[in-house]
């Protein structure tokens, strides 16, 4: 019953976070993309307002017109919407997904006896090291002269990404490793807004409440985080979704593979950035899909050994049954599923050769499975399945 439950709990709450980081990541692109399109406005009276740029557009049947303040309107207008409560929805769901998945159920999606001998009390420590010192060291940095030229700025925080990478995948699952890594980027990012982009906001309508003129340095310091959270998002998007590719959190280099692909995501980012002001160079993006290519080639499965024709479908499903179907069954009898993960059953032989190719790619070519191998699959039996695949048509 306490397996139902916490599936219940983690559909739920990945359904909010899901929806609150969908709003929260498509008003900043949007915001980014308004940024970048303003034009000076074309009334002289609304340049004398204070109005810094403006754009017209078109959705749903209707026609927009935005404007930009340099600093801000000599009278605040009421209602005045901010836009927080979807990046703060965003964390709190996301950190309670952590709690209920990788926290609550350590041992099973975040230790790896083969990567470290951890406890659950040590694991979920050095979660929390991990996401709440990632954001001090970022904020540091920001507050650092560094900051004040972009590209060294830029070329410091990749290598502190390329070493959190390694540092992760050092102490943790792939899977809990890559996780870990967006929730350390998403947590700079949900804090940039809440400790420098809010507050900042706070003071500057503060000051236009008092009739005094707003400092713009707060601003500034907001734009600076701003743009930052743009080039951590799609990162964060592929750590989120990188549980269900074990073909890259698996890999014996997951590390730098997480390292390509982020810093693929993050030039595709870059570009459309570019794009969005009217003058992207196309080596942004060229590099971006070299990388993807190549990390592609890279990882492809080669051939592990195994001699065609020499195991049997009854060998290869003893150790099925010894190894898998305590989860894979119409009735696992490990406590913490209350139904076959995916829906993968393997109770019978017919079940067992329609899924030939995900038991060979999950216990041999990545051997994620079984997950955190909590029924210790030895490399022999390993073998086994890899025999029987590889002979799959000439021995059945």
């Amino acid at each position: 019953m306490d397996a139902y439950v916490i599936d219940w709990l983690n559909l739920l709450v990945r359904w909010l976070h899901v929806i609150a980081g969908i709003a929260w990541i498509g008003a900043s692109f949007y915001f980014i993309w308004l940024d970048d399109h303003l034009r000076p406005p074309a009334d002289p009276g609304d340049d004398d307002k204070g109005v810094g740029g403006e754009v017209w557009s078109v959705h749903g049947g209707g026609f927009y017109h935005a404007q930009k303040y340099r600093v801000a309107p000599r009278t605040l207008p009421s209602p005045l919407h901010w836009f927080k409560w979807e990046a703060y929805t965003t964390w709190i769901s996301g950190l309670f997904l952590t709690a209920i998945i990788y926290w609550h159920g350590a041992e099973i999606y975040l230790i790896d006896p083969a990567v470290a001998e951890l406890s659950q009390a040590a694991a979920v420590a050095i979660s929390l090291g991990f996401i709440a010192g990632g954001w001090l060291l970022y904020d540091v940095l920001c507050r650092s002269p560094l900051a004040r030229d972009a590209r060294a700025f830029g070329a410091v925080l990749f290598v502190a990404c390329a070493a959190l990478a390694w540092g992760l995948c050092q102490v943790f699952s792939g899977r809990g490793a890559y996780l870990h890594f967006g929730a350390v980027l998403g947590t700079i990012m949900v804090a940039n807004v809440f400790f420098v982009i809010i507050p900042g906001q706070r003071q500057m309508v503060a000051a236009a409440e008092r009739g005094e003129a707003p400092d713009p340095e707060p601003g500034i310091r907001g734009k600076q985080r701003s743009v930052h959270n743009t080039y951590f998002t799609l990162p964060v998007l592929f750590a989120m979704t990188s549980n269900h590719y074990a073909m890259v959190y698996a890999h014996e280099y997951n590390w730098l593979i997480l390292i390509a692909v982020s810093l693929a995501g993050t030039l595709v980012r870059v570009y459309f950035v570019a794009r969005h002001k009217g003058r992207a160079a196309p080596a942004p993006l060229a590099i971006a899909v070299a990388l993807l290519v190549l990390v592609a080639v890279a990882i492809a499965p080669r051939d592990r050994g195994g001699e065609p024709g020499a195991v049997s479908l009854a060998e290869a499903r003893s150790v099925i049954a010894a190894r898998c179907v305590n989860c894979h069954s119409a009735t696992p009898s490990h406590p913490a599923f209350p139904a076959a993960p995916l829906g993968v059953m393997l109770d019978t032989d017919a079940q067992i050769v329609a899924n030939a190719d995900r038991i060979y790619q999950q216990t041999v070519v990545t051997r994620i499975m079984p997950i955190g191998n909590l029924t210790q699959m030895t490399d022999a039996e390993r073998q086994v399945i890899a025999g029987w695949y590889e002979g799959l048509g000439e021995t059945q």
